[in-house]
């Protein structure tokens, strides 16, 4: 969830404080510090779903809020506090302070060649689930996975099996699947482990589906975090998505307790915010941003590769082998480092086994400036050691790119926000809200109603998101600045890279660079995707003065992208919790994101994305029926939210 710039939301600050040239390589100088120990499987679980609840207001609505009291700001949340990672540098609703690259406007085309759409998981889904022992969380951080016949798409804080024809087989909440008490549980009060940042892998090679989410551990009577973490994995060998799971727990504190190496982070533990999974042949390979859990720095992003034969085989122990990267950049660490997927069993064999990541260096975390001219491609060699006494080697290659820089924020086409109505609200007579105004229904008599707008989206920073390594290229993109119509928006650069490896080093040439910008809009949160034969698919959301959030792709070559397509045009705007002042302070930060996802399966490939599935006045917000609770729109959303997520399927 990118705990670098706020764990939720802002509002849990008291809680969480959240066609180029050929380049020339740099290889790396320094070697990374490594560690080996045996991971030990911790039990099983089953994925079998769980009932949901209402969807009516039940205070606590958001984690940090004490339980009966009508206020969301307080304070009296939790005393230890993980500090603040706001390392971005500030920027504007309207535009970056930094460079902004020049892009030429793509075309938006009719949608051929989608063969399937349906809605994915929702906020009124994620709020509802476990008889509704939930809190009201955004962004929804996707993941999605397919294989033999199943789709299983992963948010925040709850996870779907359906069809590849988009039935519906079960929904459930993580902490159940995890085998944690529910994150709230509203009859008797304990709060559960908070899990975030779910990501999923179906492995065609092995047949196996693999499951990962970052938890963080809490006393259970206040929900204070205790400085426990850990990394969970849960690996099912089997067709079915459904039934019998084994868990495997990764402690990654890295304070030289229970056998980690001690990184010294200040004030005690460390953690690994942000994991994101990859595969080759031989290994399973997680990586994470670490930073100090209560204290204030970053210490570089961390690698952990374990066998995935051993995994797939439900072995009661795993060998893993662990890598920081101090001063692998130069003397700057790396961050964010994406570990690729392989589509169809492609895998880079040589040198025994080697699985490559991409990763992009304008991040404060990585060099302090905001904005950058290099990327880097990362191989793991000697990955088939795995299965034995591991002894890997990790290097990195710097590669010359355009400019990037942060994106600014994405404006929204202007809708009805009935959740800022309600809060703008100070005169209409109710005793939904005690006859003060609709505001009075979230907040406590001692708090002010506040003067609310339509927001702008975050728009992720400069981080690579989701690497693929097919036709012997990798291929990844991140989010940027860009000049496009005369304004600055939020676009996408997108990088194929040829990377290969000789004597444990990795070497790289960029094969092709490109951006992705729409006149008058915001393009944002690529997942890149490509098939074997070298064709792709980014999908993304769209969205500005045309457009209300939408989920949208475009066609990817090694020659460079297509036309944009929208494949369900939004609703109307984001209209949740984070877009305002009154919950999460001024500025807000409307939270989006914070990474979508494809997967291949077949010729085919499978993306999600988030957009905005419904739109409702302030009237209908605040009706009310026998079935429909008050503040849902017949349904259709939360008090507190209304982002959607969309499956697609594609064949490009």
């Amino acid at each position: 969830m990118r705990l670098r710039r706020g764990l939720i939301l802002p509002a849990i600050t008291a809680l969480m404080l959240n066609m180029m040239a050929l380049a020339p390589i740099v290889p790396s100088i320094a070697s990374a510090s490594t560690a080996t120990r045996l991971i030990s499987a911790a039990g099983t679980t089953t994925l079998s779903g769980t009932q949901t609840g209402s969807g009516a207001i039940q205070f606590p609505e958001i984690r940090g809020e004490p339980a009966g009291e009508m206020t969301v700001m307080s304070d009296k949340a939790p005393k230890r506090d993980v500090a603040n990672r706001s390392k971005s540098p500030k920027r504007a609703a309207s535009g970056s302070a930094l460079p902004a690259t020049p892009a030429t406007a793509a075309n938006i085309a009719p949608t051929p060649g989608v063969a399937l759409t349906f809605k994915g998981l929702n906020h009124r889904d994620q709020r509802t689930a476990n008889n509704g022992n939930q809190f009201s969380l955004e962004p929804p951080d996707q993941g999605l996975c397919v294989g033999n016949g199943y789709v299983l798409e992963t948010i925040n804080d709850v996870m779907r099996v359906s069809s590849t024809s988009g039935t519906t087989l079960l929904t459930q909440d993580l902490n159940t699947f995890y085998g944690y008490p529910a994150a709230f549980q509203r009859q008797t009060g304990p709060f559960g482990p908070f899990i975030t940042d779910p990501s999923c892998y179906y492995d065609s090679d092995s047949g196996t589906w693999f499951h990962v989410v970052l938890t963080l551990d809490v006393v259970p009577a206040t929900g204070d975090f205790t400085g426990t973490s850990h990394l969970d994995l849960a690996v099912r060998h089997n067709a079915d998505p459904r039934g019998t799971w084994k868990i495997y727990k990764i402690d990654d504190e890295n304070d030289g307790s229970n056998g980690q190496p001690n990184h010294h982070c200040s004030l005690g533990p460390c953690f690994g915010d942000y994991p994101h999974i990859g595969a080759d042949r031989y290994g399973f390979y997680i990586s994470t941003n670490e930073y100090s859990f209560f204290g204030p720095e970053f210490t570089s992003a961390n690698i952990y590769a374990l066998s995935k034969s051993q995994l797939a085989a439900g072995a009661t122990s795993v060998h893993m082998q662990q890598f920081d990267t101090v001063g692998m950049d130069g003397a700057n660490p790396g961050f964010t480092i994406w570990p690729a997927i392989s589509p169809g069993g492609t895998y880079a064999t040589g040198s025994a086994g080697t699985e490559y990541f991409l990763s992009s260096n304008a991040a404060e975390e990585a060099n302090a400036t905001g904005s950058s001219t290099h990327i880097l491609a990362w191989a793991l060699t000697n990955t088939s050691s795995l299965a034995t006494t591991p002894a890997l080697h990790l290097s990195q290659a710097s590669m010359t790119v355009a400019a990037y820089s942060m994106p600014p924020k994405a404006d929204q086409k202007p809708g009805s926000i009935p959740l800022g109505d309600c809060l703008n609200d100070r005169v209409t007579k109710s005793a939904l809200w005690q006859g003060s105004g609709c505001w009075r229904a979230f907040f406590a008599p001692k708090d002010q109603p506040k003067n609310e707008v339509l927001s702008h989206l975050d728009a992720n920073d400069t981080r690579m998101q989701q690497v693929s390594f097919a036709n012997g290229k990798l291929w990844g993109a991140l989010d940027t600045a860009v000049t496009v119509g005369g304004e600055v928006k939020a676009g996408i650069t997108y990088y194929v890279v040829t990377p290969s490896v000789s004597s444990n080093q990795v070497h790289a040439t960029l094969l092709h660079e490109g951006t992705l910008a729409v006149a008058h809009n915001n393009v944002t949160y690529p997942a890149l995707s490509v098939l074997p034969n070298g064709k792709g698919v980014m999908a993304f959301t769209l969205g500005g003065r045309d457009y209300f959030p939408s989920a949208a792709w475009a066609a990817v070559d090694a020659s460079g992208v297509g036309d944009v397509h929208v494949i369900s045009p939004g609703q109307g705007p984001s209209d949740s919790f984070t877009s305002y002042k009154a919950f999460v302070g001024n500025p807000p930060r409307t939270r989006w994101g914070d990474y979508g996802a494809a997967a291949v399966s077949g010729s085919s490939i499978w993306l999600a994305s988030e957009s905005i599935e419904q739109s409702c006045t302030f009237a209908e917000y605040v009706s009310s029926s026998a079935t429909n609770p008050a503040f849902s729109c017949n349904s259709t959303r939360t008090s507190l939210g209304n982002w959607a997520t969309r499956i697609s399927k594609v064949t490009p």
